[in-house]
């Protein structure tokens, strides 16, 4: 069944999948004159992105120290050598470990939780058009409430431990896969699906070799934007409840009125979303190549 079913694959793809061929039999001549080439032309331009980034990242603080010397108290906006002796000490006295892995466990823990509801959600909206406008409304309803005015409502239901920040950080997520998921599922061929199933395909060869290929670009794209997403559901319920955690930290600078600290929770929680979202784009990168 499976062969027949790849027939039809390949049928679908008509032309296309001929020229392909020849494109790719014409690519194997000469290996490795047009990819040595190419790699070298991409490691270069990864320099050139990586020094950008750094001479950015260096006039940026250059430019901050100066105004916090010269042009505004550093009482309003902090001042970048400060907040790295701040950053030091923290580094030094393992309070920043103390405070940064709560945040990052529960906003991975939120993310993972998220994706786990969320693709099967929008999988079901996507396939079932009479569930999707039942449920769109309360969906929206749902989706339309600021998810920071429930925090108070999840510290009154799971405390100030970690379950609450879990929950703000899933609810601040879910609805985001749950978009994506359908939209990836709207954007396959339904003509497809259709026909490998008049051929008797089974559902879960049709989910491995239709579905999961067309929404797992939208899944990444989830998980690029939630990273971020479920960093501030962690820390906004820090701030409203906790006793660690850098939501807790800048709260309880903020009330000593140290904005030394305020600007260092702010600078690690910055850095760390960008640490984040660069390990999910080597992550992507490594699973599909060029291809996304």
């Amino acid at each position: 069944m499976s062969g027949t079913v790849q027939q039809a694959l390949a049928i679908r793809g008509g032309d296309a999948a001929g020229q392909s061929v020849k494109a790719d039999a014409a690519g194997t001549r000469g290996p490795g004159k047009a990819s040595i080439p190419r790699a070298a032309g991409q490691r270069a331009e990864d320099v050139r992105v990586a020094a950008g980034r750094v001479i950015f990242a260096l006039v940026f603080l250059a430019g901050w120290e100066a105004a916090s010397r010269w042009l505004v108290e550093p009482f309003w906006i902090g001042r970048p050598s400060q907040i790295a002796v701040r950053l030091w000490t923290l580094i030094g006295s393992g309070d920043l470990w103390w405070h940064t892995l709560p945040t990052l466990g529960q906003a991975a823990a939120g993310l993972l939780l998220s994706l786990v509801v969320g693709i099967p959600i929008g999988l079901l909206f996507a396939s079932n058009r009479y569930i999707e406008r039942v449920l769109e409304p309360f969906f929206l309803g749902l989706y339309s409430i600021p998810r920071i005015a429930l925090a108070p409502l999840f510290i009154l239901w799971f405390g100030i431990g970690p379950a609450s920040k879990v929950v703000m950080a899933f609810s601040m997520v879910v609805f985001v896969v749950i978009l994506n998921t359908y939209e990836g599922m709207r954007g396959i061929d339904r003509e497809l699906i259709d026909m490998m199933r008049a051929m008797r395909a089974s559902r879960a060869y049709i989910l491995r070799k239709v579905v999961l290929p067309g929404i797992v670009p939208w899944i990444f794209a989830s998980v690029r934007v939630g990273v971020g997403l479920a960093l501030i559901g962690s820390v906004v319920g820090e701030l409203l409840g906790a006793n660690r955690g850098l939501g807790w930290y800048v709260e309880h600078a903020a009330s000593r009125i140290d904005v030394i600290g305020v600007f260092t929770g702010l600078v690690v929680l910055m850095v760390v979303g960008m640490m984040l979202n660069e390990v999910v784009k080597v992550a992507e990168r490594r699973l599909f190549g060029k291809r996304y």
